[in-house]
């Protein structure tokens, strides 16, 4: 509970913060504080201590896996500050400082309730609470027509995809027999599904997939993550997509576990829809930001496979890809915002001026594409150990390993890039960067070495 007030009222606190806040480098420092905070209460509600004692009649429930996965959000979330805290600055030339990061904070506290949701009103409300800043910080740089159509696009989409979400609310809640909100209380049996429930819950699965950017509903995606500014595009894609998927598999364990039979099918068909789509496309792009864009479709490919499974395995693994494909693509897309050129080119001799740069942006790239001691590769290890261990529909295992080597193709393009093309001279190769920045990804990138060996540091901490 801490999580979902602290997050709001520093937000609060921001956004009139600065009014007072003269410095520009201020409301970054303000905003390390706040996330420093919120960090910490969530760590010590999970060793039984509480600053919020509220009786909020079951409608919210924090449990390990809630809080594990709300620490891994905020503590990315400091880093993504870290890292990025200067070029937040820069957004509107200067311009709202306090307010992009008070929006940030409000999507923190849609994080912690979409995490932690036991009522399908908190579900729509902490969506709409994650949704709705976001989509002021993709138009943020309103002097750029792509970000200003990217914000115009995904208030359109995102309104669509609420609506179809609270059509879905409303047939469950008509068609189950308790005429309840709590996801508990639906008691959906093993028996056929009733009209009602089952139209619900494709409109259910059809918004969620458009909130996490699943095919075929991802047609929004690399618009709106190429059109927004680049800073605020890594937030868009890691942690607030993985909270996406924390939502999902939170709504169908608790409420349509029981019947996975009859919608596991349709699951299967969006999963390997989203991989061959996501992979493919992004073979074919040009610019960085727009194949991470794409890219990150193929990434949630792999964590629909949680979905799938449905188990105990299936958890562990999307904590840990949580955490390892947020801190990669972080790490990535601080190195991106950077750059003056975001096309593959503008990688050339990356190893030759910026050595740093080059190995740790290796490491993020090994780590998406899912190489051994790397937190991507045991990510993914438990994605498909999830999906063997549920016994259906092997092939897909199969073929999201297929998809997997395709991902290989254009993360090493870059990688061929760094070390072995000489700079482009038409382009500019200036990266402003300093010791400070340089160790942030060391730090980064060590930590993604660090899960890729030794897992249950992380995971193990969902039985504790």
């Amino acid at each position: 509970m801490s999580a979902i007030i602290i997050s709001a009222i520093w937000g609060v606190v921001m956004m009139f913060g600065g009014v007072f806040l003269k410095k520009s480098s201020s409301p970054k420092y303000w905003a390390i504080a706040g996330i420093i905070i919120l960090l910490i209460a969530n760590v010590m509600e999970f060793f039984g201590w509480q600053f919020f004692n509220i009786d909020t009649h079951g409608m919210v429930r924090f449990d390990n896996f809630t809080l594990v996965f709300n620490t891994v959000a905020f503590a990315c979330t400091l880093l993504y500050f870290l890292l990025n805290g200067r070029d937040i600055e820069k957004v509107g030339n200067g311009n709202n400082i306090s307010e992009y990061f008070a929006l940030i904070f409000f999507v923190l506290c849609g994080v912690a309730i979409s995490s932690s949701f036991k009522t399908l009103l908190m579900l729509f409300l902490g969506i709409e609470i994650m949704s709705i800043p976001l989509y002021i910080l993709t138009g943020s740089d309103k002097r750029n027509l792509k970000s200003n159509e990217a914000s115009l696009k995904y208030f359109l989409m995102g309104a669509f995809s609420t609506g179809i979400m609270l059509m879905g609310i409303a047939f469950i809640y008509g068609g189950n027999n308790l005429a309840s909100f709590y996801i508990d209380n639906l008691q959906l049996g093993n028996g056929t599904l009733p009209v009602m429930v089952g139209a619900g819950l494709v409109m259910l699965v059809v918004s969620m997939s458009f909130k996490v950017s699943a095919a075929p509903f991802h047609f929004w995606t690399p618009d709106v993550y190429d059109g927004a500014p680049t800073v605020f595009t890594s937030f868009m894609a890691t942690i607030v997509k993985v909270a996406g998927f924390i939502a999902f598999i939170r709504l169908f364990q608790s409420s349509f576990g029981v019947i996975q039979s009859q919608w596991q099918g349709l699951i299967v068909i969006i999963t390997a829809a989203t991989l061959l789509i996501g992979n493919l496309t992004a073979v074919f792009q040009q610019s960085v930001k727009r194949m991470l864009a794409y890219s990150s479709i193929a990434q949630a490919g792999f964590m629909m496979l949680a979905l799938f499974a449905l188990n105990d395995t299936a958890k562990e693994g999307l904590i840990l890809y949580a955490a390892a494909y947020s801190l990669a693509s972080i790490g990535l897309f601080a190195i991106l915002a950077r750059m003056q050129d975001y096309t593959i080119e503008g990688f050339n001799g990356l190893g030759q001026r910026q050595p740093v740069l080059a190995i740790t942006a290796t490491v993020f790239l090994l780590s998406l594409t899912g190489i051994p001691l790397t937190a991507g590769f045991t990510a993914k290890f438990y994605m498909l150990l999830a999906a063997v261990k549920n016994g259906h529909q092997l092939w897909l295992v199969i073929f999201a390993v297929l998809c997997a080597a395709i991902s290989a193709y254009y993360y090493f393009k870059i990688i061929q890039a760094i070390y072995f093309k000489e700079p482009t001279e038409n382009i500019n190769h200036q990266i402003d960067v300093n010791r400070r920045f340089e160790w942030l990804l060391i730090i980064v990138a060590g930590l993604i070495v660090l899960l890729g060996v030794l897992p249950g540091l992380l995971v193990d901490w969902l039985y504790y």
